[in-house]
């Protein structure tokens, strides 16, 4: 029997799970969840990682009740980092992603290196906040601060080290950076060097599902546990995710669905050509160098942003609640971008999605139930167009696809997302990421010897919902109306 203990982190809760492992099978218990917060001081947006550190070790002494654990897994969402000075110590907290401190920085790194060859080099999707960007905006208005530097961390390494003071690198978040060659798996001197920026507060990455050591002693005495295992699982939540597709097919789309939405497969090897570049695909790194080629797809966080600003106006609806108001209201009359930038900053997103539907000539939605409908008919549409684009980069088609994470939970949007694209949808597990950490864990140590066995194990495990396609003659025109409004 093994016990372990997982942490998985999203951009707006966090969770600690107790996984034992007993005659090939594995079951798990959730037993810590808290708010991830950030905090806006000063104009600047900040992860609260020491609340986070002070959750992890509530989660540690909850499963010490439960039994103890041999080991640890940690994975967040990616890009986002802290500074150690030379001395070890966190200079300053992580700024989240969202942070203003970005814009415009695609634009002025094309001064040192040209987009393409940044692709070329990384064969990563083209987003403001990725880590190079963040880098580059640090040089260019608090080049201070990085020359304090003496380390970078990724969020869950940053974590991993406040358990264990080693400082280490896990590969598929590194892969979210825009730093990393995606034909060495190393960081990319080309890129580094002409961007001016510091090589050495990098740690060499290390592959997924590496043991990184054990719970320090200081943390051992505080908690009154043993020094288990803390590995590196796919620290980036998405490679987690992955791990845990419930499929024995060597070809399968997926869409890791949460308050981003993650659409891609996992083919042989990375895809970088012109064709997705235009694209703008993304290929991230997973466990034994695997490749996940993929686009980020702004996901439910427009619905949870939206409740968030009703929520501030004194409407206090419940996600079931902003549902029934959707299916209430007339189908196809408006759409947006999800991956408009105007979407992308908290606040009145309400206000900002009638905005776009104003300026593009389309019907204004009135009512938060129009409002609601037209976010999920426009992901929806959205996931048809980029489905397309991932057939066409790999000359593939799908026969299904497997929706994960926590957007198995919307039935509205997975129904939805059966019409649009018009293919089964099969829904599950909800606890993807959770699954995939734990499956990495016992990767790591020998319990399981290959991914297509942690796959096998968890499809058997899980229970699947599936969609069937309808309405494909209205959502038909529905997209080709879209397509007018939103190009691929």
């Amino acid at each position: 029997m093994k016990r372990l203990l997982a942490f998985d982190f999203g951009a707006s809760s966090g969770r600690a799970i107790l996984g034992v492992f007993d005659d090939g099978a594995l079951k798990m218990e959730e037993i810590h969840r808290f708010s991830n917060d950030p905090v806006l001081v000063n104009g600047t947006f900040y992860w609260d990682v020491l609340r986070l550190l002070h959750e992890i070790k509530q989660g540690i002494l909850k499963a010490k009740e439960k039994g103890g654990f041999d080991s640890i897994g940690i994975d967040t969402w990616g890009v986002d980092f802290g500074l150690l000075d030379k001395d070890g110590r966190l200079l300053e907290n992580p700024v989240h992603y969202r942070d203003a401190r970005t814009r415009g920085m695609i634009e002025e790194s094309e001064k040192y290196i040209s987009k393409k060859a940044l692709y070329e080099k990384t064969g990563i999707q083209f987003m403001e906040f990725n880590t190079v960007f963040q880098l580059l905006s640090l040089k260019l208005q608090r080049p201070a601060l990085l020359e304090r530097a003496d380390a970078l961390l990724f969020m869950p390494d940053l974590l991993s080290y406040f358990l264990t003071g080693k400082k280490v690198c896990e590969y598929s978040i590194a892969t979210t950076s825009q730093l990393i060659d995606v034909h060495t798996g190393a960081w990319s001197e080309e890129v580094l060097s002409a961007l001016g920026l510091p090589a050495h507060i990098l740690q060499p990455p290390v592959p997924t599902g590496t043991v990184i050591g054990k719970l320090s002693p200081a943390v051992c005495e505080e908690l009154g546990v043993p020094p288990a295992d803390v590995i590196a699982v796919a620290g980036h939540d998405t490679q987690s995710a992955v791990t845990a597709v419930p499929t024995t097919e060597k070809d399968f789309a997926f869409i890791s669905c949460g308050t981003w939405s993650l659409f891609g497969t996992e083919p042989e090897a990375p895809i970088v050509d012109d064709v997705s570049a235009a694209l703008n695909f993304t290929n991230e790194g997973g466990y034994d160098r695997a490749t996940g080629f993929l686009k980020n797809i702004c996901g439910l966080w427009l619905i949870q942003e939206s409740r968030r600003q009703w929520k501030r106006e004194g409407k206090d609806y419940s996600y079931a609640d902003l549902e029934r108001f959707a299916l209430e209201s007339a189908p196809f009359r408006c759409f947006i971008n999800p991956d408009d930038a105007a979407f992308s900053p908290p606040g009145n997103l309400p206000r900002r999605i009638k905005e776009f539907c104003e300026k593009t000539g389309q019907y204004v939605p009135q009512t938060e139930g129009e409002v609601v409908r037209c976010i999920y008919e426009s992901l929806a549409l959205r996931y048809r167009q980029v489905l397309e684009g991932l057939e066409t980069c790999t000359g593939k088609t799908y026969p299904q696809i497997n929706i994960l994470g926590g957007g198995t939970k919307d039935k509205l949007l997975c129904q939805m997302t059966a019409n649009s694209t018009r293919l089964p949808v099969f829904a599950g597990p909800i606890e993807a990421t959770v699954w995939g950490n734990l499956a990495l864990q016992l990767l790591a140590t020998g319990e399981l010897t290959s991914i297509a066995e942690a796959r096998a194990m968890i499809a058997e495990a899980e229970a699947l919902k599936r969609y069937t396609p309808e309405e494909t003659e209205a959502w038909n025109a529905a997209y080709e109306t879209y397509q007018t409004i939103v190009k691929p």
